[in-house]
Order: C-alpha cells, then structure tokens, then sequence
C-alpha cells in the first residue's frame, strides 16, 4: 500500500511531461486501435467478396476435374448428392461449366460458360446481386446471358447487345448460339470478370448436350460457428468418392493472405509503439535523474531496492492505464462510427482492382472484435514496461551516500 501511495503522488508531481506522456500514449493506443478495427473489416470485406460472390465456402468436384477441367468429368446423382449434404446441414447450388469462343463484331474472346441453378445459387453466393448495369439471369429468358465486366469490354458488349458463342459440345458436335447481354457483373473475381458467360444450366445443357451430371457443387455452412476445417473433414467423409476443397485450400494465395494480418498488424504495433517507448523511457529517466537525492533519503530511511523498483513501476503503469483508457474513450468510438460510414477510397482504387484474383472493394468498414481491441493495449503495456526497466533498475541500484550527496 505504501508503493502504491508514493506512485499516486509522483502521478501528477511534473503534470506537464506526464500529460504529454499520457497524451502520447493514448494517441498511438487509439490510431492502433482504429488501425486493427479497419483491418478486419478489410479482411471481412476480402473473404465476403472471395466466399460470397464465386467461391463459396466449399467445392465439390468428380475427382480429376480440378486438375483437368474436362466437359465429361461430371458428378453423377447429383440430386442425390444435395439432397445427402441438406440432411448433414449444409446448403449447396450445382453448377456446369465448359471453354468457348465469343463474338462480338469485330472483336472475339475466349469464354469460360457457367451453367447456373437460379434457384439454388442464390443461397451459397451474392452473385445476383452484384450485377453493375442491367439484370441478373431470369428463367424465362433463356437467351439472356450476364457477363464479366472485363470480357464485356473487351468485346465490346453493353446490356441489349448480341454476342455468338462457339463451343464444343459433349456429344462432338459443334454448339454455336446467339446470346443477348441481359446483365453485366461487377468486379468479382480476376477469372469471372475476364471470361466469366454466366445462363442459365437449362440453356447450357440444351446447348452443350449434357443431360445428367454437374461439374461442381459449390457449398455452405448453415452453421457458421462451425470450425471450417471440421466442416471440411465432415463433407469429405460424407463424400469419399469425390474432391472436396473449403475456400482456403482453393485461393491459398489469399489465405496465407489472412494469415499474415495478425503479423504485419504486430511489426505496426512495434513501429509505433517504438516511438513511444522512446519517449516514456525519456520521461522517466528525466524523472528518476531529478529525484536521485530523494531516493538516496528513501534508501537511508530503510526503503528497499525493491520497493523503488516497484515504485517506479507502478507510477509508470498508472499513466499508462490512464492512457488505455483515453485511448479506449477515442478509439472505439471512432471504429464504431466507421463500422456504420465506410471510408471511401474510390477516388484512389480502380473498381477494376484485385488482390490474389479477389475483387478490391473501394468502401472499407471497420470491424471492432476482441483482438482489435485488446491487441493495441496490451502492446501498449508491453513497450512501457519494457522502456521502463532501466530507470526503475537505475533508481532501485543508487548507492543512498552518493545519492544524496549527487548534484
């Protein structure tokens, strides 16, 4: 109790440099708090775009096909299949997929065609709702195509517009077809928006001549608590005659991505706390310096080497806790301002921008969770304490003769 009554007095003894101290540790606390919140909400905004527009959280392919893309290596039963997967509590759409050549005027491009269940897609992904100009796919227009966003420019198409399609269709017959745009797609993904010809699967198997089978079932949890690796291992025993990939293991790019975060947000952390550990130790050294005479009467009166360590310790900590929960009265609430009003950095990110083939998005959101939160603050903790151990061991080691007698 008498450590802790010396540190309270000492808080305010050089109010200037501890305010100044306190400040700037409560300032970096709340940019680093702010900080970490933006970078989950970019990382959130990240695996939305990558899981929820194209990927889906699980795929599920006839083995081989994934390797080698081929129209005949197909998943037979596929009602089957759904029907095992709704019972395990997931939620899955089928899709069918072949190469193709499109034109349109002078200008022509290779095509990669999706057949898409309009019914079912909608529960796994929010591709319908990411169309840029025009509509999404409607059954009763079964000439009606969405296309990339790059593939439309790149021949040329605006919604109305007519676009032929070449393709080998599975009985070795020759599939060619005259296609309206009805939608163009926002930026999704790099393979959709550069050859991404989206119908629907009635229109594609008519076309290419495949009755039965489907190329890949794209799947989700109805669970999201549940751990995705276990998720993962539960399809891939509930199906053992087929591949079964989470997000995860099909863009590792981009995993390994979400992996780093935490370490680039720690070397931040470093970076800047670094600055202030410099300036606390500075206060404290100009502190401990002032008062080397008073802890040479301490030391004399029969105060322990320990208890000034645990002195200054506690006086240090006092103002850090005071900057913790400044920096907390800052930067939550700014984090959750912008949880609500993203920044907007359209003016400096083209719509078009991808990461690890992953759509950019231009409005980021902050997400406040535990880690963003606690991270900051006890780095905070870490550097002070960490910059405070050589004045505290300085003053706890003076000699009480010489320490009085020092000027």
């Amino acid at each position: 109790m008498q450590i802790l009554f010396f540190a309270l007095r000492n808080f305010n003894r050089a109010r200037t440099r501890t305010w100044i101290t306190v400040g700037a540790m409560a300032f970096a606390c709340a940019i680093m708090i702010f900080y970490a919140s933006l970078l989950e909400g970019w990382l959130a905004g990240m695996e939305k775009n990558a899981v929820g527009m194209d990927l889906g959280e699980f795929q599920i392919h006839a083995r081989g096909f994934r390797a080698d893309p081929d129209l005949y290596k197909r998943i037979g039963g596929e009602e089957n299949v759904l029907a095992q997967l709704g019972r395990q509590g997931f939620v899955a759409a089928p899709r069918l997929y072949a190469s193709g050549l499109a034109a349109a005027g002078n200008a022509s491009s290779g095509i990669e065609l999706r057949g898409v269940d309009l019914a079912r897609e909608p529960l796994v992904t929010a591709l319908n709702a990411h169309v840029w100009r025009g509509q999404w796919l409607a059954q009763e227009d079964q000439a009606g195509v969405v296309v990339g966003r790059k593939l439309a420019r790149i021949l040329g198409l605006g919604v109305g517009d007519e676009v032929v399609v070449v393709a080998q269709a599975a009985d070795g017959s020759t599939a060619n077809e005259l296609f309206r745009v009805r939608g163009i797609l926002k930026s999704v993904a790099e393979g959709v928006d550069r050859s991404g010809f989206l119908m629907p699967s009635a229109t594609f198997r008519r076309m290419m001549i495949v009755p039965h089978g489907v190329h890949q079932i794209v799947v989700k949890r109805q669970i999201p608590a549940e751990d995705l690796n276990r998720a993962t291992t539960r399809l891939a025993r509930l199906l053992p005659n087929h591949e079964v990939r989470n997000w995860r293991q099909l863009q590792p790019v981009l995993a390994r991505l979400f992996e780093m975060s935490d370490i680039s947000l720690v070397i931040m952390l470093l970076i800047t706390y670094a600055a202030v550990g410099i300036l606390t130790l500075n206060a404290l050294l100009m502190s401990v310096f002032e008062r080397i005479p008073e802890f040479g009467v301490m030391k004399a009166l029969g105060f322990s080497p320990w208890g000034l360590f645990a002195m200054i310790v506690a006086e240090s900590m006092f103002q850090v806790t005071v900057a913790a929960f400044l920096a907390l009265a800052v930067g939550l609430p700014l984090s959750l301002y912008f949880s609500s009003h993203p920044i907007d950095f359209s003016g400096f990110v083209q719509s078009s921008s991808t990461i690890a083939g992953v759509a950019l998005d231009a409005k980021w959101y902050c997400v406040v969770t535990m880690n963003s939160v606690v991270l900051p603050i006890l780095f905070l903790y870490l550097v002070a304490g960490l910059a405070i151990l050589y004045p505290a061991l300085k003053a706890a080691m003076l000699k009480p003769l010489a320490a009085i007698h020092h000027r």
